[in-house]
């Protein structure tokens, strides 16, 4: 028997007689020598069998504390929240639903101070609210992600509730609504890092020009909605940034 080459007989177990290995059962006795007939390659030889395939595991969500230092996939539930409380507001504002006046800041909100919270929900355009919630929801994520939901729900409540009650104290008859405040609070908060690495001659990952130009998309807003309160856009910004300076820094650390 040539090495390398096919083997010219096998032993039958039972009978002990000398078969072909090509055969399933033994001539002599008929006792089963394999279930099939093996495969043959080009060379008339037994082909081997290949290995197969595991597949590949597969990527799990990451759990708390199973990297140190890396913060574990988490759903940004907080911001979903708000813009979905955002298309409910505007829904509202459509139908007609609800009073309006007992939705937005008209006038000093005296005992009714809610309204400071209903008007941040409110919109009366489809384009105020697009900009806006959309600004929101993509920010917000982003925040979300990297700081934790307490942050983006501090940035909003600041920002927008916040601008809307600097907005009902400055002017003599407010009419405001919407959460511009709130939408430039987290684009100004978001950028912050970026801002601090670019100051240090850093090279700068985040798209800071597509983020102000979004910033500016918002705080033009009162130039076309009266509603849209000029006051409640210097609140954001100011929340932005005094917001983001201590959570970059967090981060860093």
């Amino acid at each position: 028997m040539s090495t390398g080459g096919p083997d010219l007989f096998v032993i039958c177990k039972s009978c002990g007689s000398e078969v072909s290995p090509y055969i399933t059962e033994c001539p002599y006795c008929g006792n089963r020598l394999r279930k099939r007939a093996p495969k043959l390659d080009r060379d008339q030889r037994p082909a081997e069998k290949k290995a197969r395939r595991s597949a590949p595991p597969l990527l799990t969500r990451l759990r708390h504390d199973e990297i140190p230092g890396i913060r574990p996939d988490r759903r940004p539930y907080v911001t979903i929240l708000l813009v979905l409380l955002g298309l409910v507001g505007c829904l509202l504002w459509r139908t007609g639903v609800v009073d309006e006046s007992q939705l937005i800041v008209f006038g000093k909100p005296g005992s009714q101070w809610w309204r400071l919270f209903t008007a941040a929900f409110t919109y009366d355009n489809t384009g105020y609210a697009f900009v806006v919630l959309g600004s929101i929801g993509l920010f917000g994520w982003l925040l979300e992600r990297r700081h934790g939901p307490v942050a983006v729900l501090a940035l909003f409540l600041v920002g927008g509730v916040g601008g809307l009650a600097a907005a009902a104290a400055v002017y003599p008859m407010p009419i405001a609504l919407g959460a511009n405040g709130a939408a430039l609070a987290m684009v100004c908060a978001w950028a912050v890092p970026d801002l601090i690495e670019l100051r240090r001659g850093e090279d700068v990952e985040g798209d800071l020009i597509g983020a102000a130009a979004i910033a500016a998309a918002i705080a033009l807003m009162p130039l076309a909605l009266p509603e849209a309160s000029w006051m409640s856009d210097i609140v954001g910004v100011l929340a932005g940034f005094v917001i983001g300076l201590p959570l970059a820094r967090l981060r860093a650390r």
